[in-house]
């Protein structure tokens, strides 16, 4: 319920009663607000008789303020600042504004990146900020709206949109293996390349091809883009998913070193919060997003 009447006062009063106190003086808050110093004087006369209070005493030839005029003013500053954000909000488009999306860099590379001018073209007016998180955080505690997930469905206090299982290829310089080994355990003979946040990928596709073996260290990568650039320079075999692996591929600084080529080993996932509404950029995105995993 709105309060009564008298105890809400013009926008123009408020306005000049602000400046006035600000500036100490009649006259300068006329000259800002553009009006006559009397002007100025009524719109401050109408406000203490509207409220019954004295908010403003002459003080020589300049305005000072009561202790209940001090007072006030605070709150009234505060009130015209939301009041006028409210008023640009009020024109704002409410579709537009940030997208803060959190991805995983070889998958934002690869597949998320080069699809991102077809958003931009149908949502002009929401921008995508992109940052790098390898692990799951908690958005009550972050800025992010989004987040690209690998794995399963074990983040916690999220909503999920499945996009695409991660399939994965071994990959060597040409020559390193002849031809595509027909059995995967002749791979072992060859220094085999580790992703840091797959420790037991060589380990999972082994055995998705019914091959237990006990697996040599090897040398250990962030990224699949570096450790794609060490196996492109002989150092050993890579297992890259396929929209990693298929731009060297396609190139040929990159061949199959097996004729087993895939093994899904997990799942990629959009990821939001599910404890607060989805902002109208989120639901813009999660829907674009949707449609292009559904016709990947």
């Amino acid at each position: 319920m709105i309060a009564p009447r008298r105890y809400l006062p013009s926008i123009s009063a408020l306005v000049a009663f602000e400046a006035a106190a600000r500036h100490g003086s009649a006259t300068q808050a006329a000259a800002e607000l553009s009006l006559t110093q009397s002007a100025v004087s009524r719109q401050l006369r109408t406000l203490e008789e509207q409220l019954e209070v004295s908010l403003l005493a002459r003080e020589g030839r300049g305005l000072a303020l009561t202790p209940a005029g001090a007072a006030y003013v605070e709150k009234v500053r505060d009130i015209l600042q939301r009041l006028a954000q409210a008023s640009v909000s009020a024109r704002t488009d409410p579709a537009a504004g940030a997208l803060n999306l959190a991805i995983l860099p070889g998958f934002g590379m690869h597949w998320l990146a080069p699809r991102l001018s077809d958003f931009a073209t149908r949502h002009p007016e929401v921008t995508v900020n992109l940052s790098t998180r390898l692990k799951p955080f908690d958005f009550r505690t972050s800025a992010f709206d989004a987040a690209i997930h690998f794995g399963r469905e074990d983040w916690p206090g999220v909503s999920y949109l499945p996009l695409l299982p991660e399939i994965v290829v071994p990959v060597c310089r040409p020559g390193l293996v002849e031809g595509e080994a027909t059995d995967p355990k002749a791979l072992l003979a060859r220094d085999l390349l580790h992703l840091e946040t797959r420790p037991r990928a060589w380990l999972r596709w082994f055995r998705a091809l019914g091959a237990d073996v006990d697996l040599p260290p090897g040398m250990v990568f962030d990224q699949f883009s570096t450790m794609a650039q060490a196996a492109i320079h002989g150092l050993g075999v890579a297992l890259l998913p396929t929209f990693a692996a298929d731009p060297y591929l396609a190139r040929g600084e990159l061949v199959l070193a097996s004729d087993r080529t895939s093994e899904s080993i997990g799942t990629y996932y959009l990821v939001w919060p599910s404890d607060r509404p989805e902002s109208v950029p989120c639901r813009s995105f999660i829907t674009w997003l949707a449609a292009q995993a559904e016709s990947d």
